[in-house]
């Protein structure tokens, strides 16, 4: 038997409620977030198993994988338990977790609202923690060619160069593009920097015969577009 001092190791569990048992046995959607996640972590620590350490770190984030998908490796090791390397692991696996849900196989999807504007780059901006400037060149048809990230800076704002921007459109043979950046702060309202550079982007693609169509501000789970908004 074992003593309140001797930690229960997930090897004491009976096989079938083991994490990696249970997805051999069952498959990935029996498997519970901390089960999951403790697969991930394989160990924990003198007294506690990785279970135990999975739930920690769950309830760091209220068990809201959302949250889960922003935290840093930094975040992580604040978790006992949870050093550099475990971290790393991670957030590699929340890296794959994002390309996958990216990776288009067949065609590239056609742009027809905010809502698929902003599910395209939901992933990259709703979970970084500085602000990112990234642009969606489309074709004639409104279907996507490439989403490029065109810069990124603080907490509090970042640079969007219309040289570069519009580079990335020319290079590409773009007909038209949507603008999209992140609030970190979580408020989706577009600041009096962020309407004039709409503006300038708008008149400078005029110039170009590449069309700005949307410019969509990124925060969290929401977002704000000037199409939707008539400030277009």
């Amino acid at each position: 038997m074992k003593t309140r001092e001797q930690k229960i190791t997930i090897k004491d569990w009976a096989p079938e409620d083991q994490p990696r048992e249970k997805l051999l046995k069952k498959g990935r959607p029996a498997l519970s977030d901390a089960e999951l996640i403790a697969i991930l972590l394989c160990t924990g620590t003198t007294t506690l198993n990785a279970m135990d350490v999975a739930k920690e770190l769950l309830k760091s984030v209220n068990n809201n994988l959302h949250d889960f998908g922003g935290l840093t490796v930094k975040d992580f090791t604040k978790i006992a338990g949870i050093g550099e390397a475990k971290a790393l692991t991670l957030m590699a696996a929340l890296e794959l977790g994002r390309r996958r849900v990216d990776f288009i196989p067949d065609e590239k999807p056609t742009i027809a609202s905010s809502q698929a504007a902003y599910d395209l780059l939901q992933g990259e901006l709703s979970d970084a923690a500085h602000e990112q400037f990234w642009v969606i060149l489309l074709n004639r048809a409104n279907r996507v060619i490439k989403k490029c990230l065109v810069s990124q800076g603080g907490v509090s704002g970042t640079v969007a160069d219309p040289k570069i921007i519009f580079k990335a459109a020319l290079d590409e043979l773009a007909c038209s593009v949507i603008l999209a950046h992140n609030h970190p702060s979580g408020n989706r309202e577009p600041s009096m920097a962020d309407r004039d550079l709409t503006q300038r982007l708008k008149a400078a693609g005029k110039l170009l015969d590449i069309q700005v169509l949307d410019h969509i501000i990124v925060a969290g789970r929401k977002y704000f577009s000037f199409a939707d908004e008539g400030l277009m």
